[in-house]
């Protein structure tokens, strides 16, 4: 499954709160029995959302890793990728047959983008409690991410979000490019994403 190249390298990106974390954790879960996984998490200055995946077992906590990226957490996924490959490295070396490395960025704004040197594909997470508008707004990652997750569907009727208009919105700026509707704390919807990594991604 794991190419000469070495393993598939998957970017999560997407503002703060938007269930980048959650995703990883169900995408770890879902996948972890099918193929050698390892997950890289980057944090201005804390390790966060690696803990946080070590307490909800998402995978082995050897096979997760926190980068404190201190100052702007764009940086480490595009201009200077160089600690999250470090990190790549390590992972490489403790696990010499990793499939899949999933990379999940520090909280973005829509500019974000992680380097093709990084990340073979990626996913942009955003969700509907930041508003209907959202999509509409273009930028990298919802326009050029692989994939694009509008998540926590769940709360559009609380904050008063069309998803048909989020739906349309996100066809236009999108074109041909896919996208899903999720909801990470029922399921629903992850199932596109975790078949679009492994098709997508060539481990199928």
């Amino acid at each position: 499954m794991r190419s000469p190249n070495g393993p598939l390298r998957v970017g999560v990106g997407g503002p703060v709160g938007s269930g980048k974390t959650a995703l990883m954790d169900t995408l770890c879960k879902r996948l972890r029995e099918t193929f050698d996984i390892a997950a890289i998490t980057n944090d201005i200055y804390t390790k966060w959302d690696a803990e946080y995946l070590v307490r909800s077992g998402a995978l082995d906590p050897e096979r997760i890793a926190g980068v404190e990226t201190g100052g702007c957490p764009h940086t480490a996924i595009r201009e200077d990728a160089s600690m999250n490959l470090a990190a790549i490295a390590e992972m490489r070396a403790k696990f010499p047959d990793l499939d899949l490395v999933l990379v999940e960025s520090g909280g973005d704004n829509l500019a974000a983008t992680f380097s093709p040197e990084l990340a073979d594909l990626t996913i942009y997470v955003i969700d509907v409690a930041a508003g209907e508008k959202i999509p509409s707004k273009g930028g990298p990652g919802i326009t050029r991410s692989d994939l694009l997750v509008i998540n926590k569907i769940d709360l559009a009727p609380h904050v008063g979000a069309s998803l048909a208009n989020m739906e349309r919105d996100a066809r236009r700026m999108r074109g041909a490019r896919p996208f899903v509707f999720t909801n990470m704390k029922t399921g629903e919807g992850v199932d596109a994403v975790e078949r679009f990594v492994i098709e997508a991604g060539g481990l199928g």
